[in-house]
């Protein structure tokens, strides 16, 4: 991890082989993290681990990152972001966006899956708290979306592994309580 936070010093002055290193350290990584995030996808979903990675890392750019825990925040919000994207297409197919009208026995209609909804929910149940406690915002991200354990998260966040299991439990029963308040409205 010590490479990790010289290439990103590195790329941050400017050093014009800086990212290709940084990609090549950090790819399988970032990689195995999103194998373990799509392996708790529904059976037949189109997206691949590998796309997954490159289109997080081209939504990363070429933007300086202060350390790795910046990094690795950013590459979760990615992620996040990729991930969600990808279910509201799912969600707007059903509800028929930029379809033209054609008769509905002639067509198989796409139908969301638990997981899109669950996913969605637990967006928007994230924003709230990052409203309220960002550090335990991000530490939901790291651990959700990127698959971080608790000891990896602790170390990218830069606090200790019982601070962050404390904070994910809390995370956890506050999005929780969140998300089912928001069932019942």
């Amino acid at each position: 991890m010590a490479d990790l936070t010289l290439l990103l010093d590195a790329m941050h002055r400017g050093e014009p082989d800086a990212a290709g290193a940084l990609l090549t350290q950090v790819y399988a990584e970032l990689r195995s993290l999103a194998r373990a995030k799509m392996a708790r996808e529904q059976p037949g979903h189109t997206l691949q681990p590998t796309a997954l990675v490159h289109e997080a890392w081209l939504c990363l750019g070429h933007q300086p990152f202060e350390n790795r825990a910046h990094f690795f925040s950013a590459a979760a919000e990615a992620m996040r972001r990729i991930l969600i994207d990808r279910a509201r297409r799912k969600l707007a197919a059903k509800h028929g966006a930029g379809a033209e009208h054609v008769d509905a026995h002639d067509i198989e209609i796409a139908a969301p899956t638990a997981k899109d909804d669950e996913l969605l929910a637990i967006h928007e149940a994230l924003d709230a708290l990052a409203t309220h406690d960002p550090r335990k915002a991000e530490l939901v991200k790291l651990r959700y979306f990127v698959g971080l354990t608790i000891d990896e998260t602790a170390e990218v966040l830069g606090i200790s592994a019982p601070t962050a299991k404390r904070d994910w439990a809390y995370a956890r029963a506050w999005l929780f309580r969140e998300i089912n308040s928001a069932r019942q409205e």
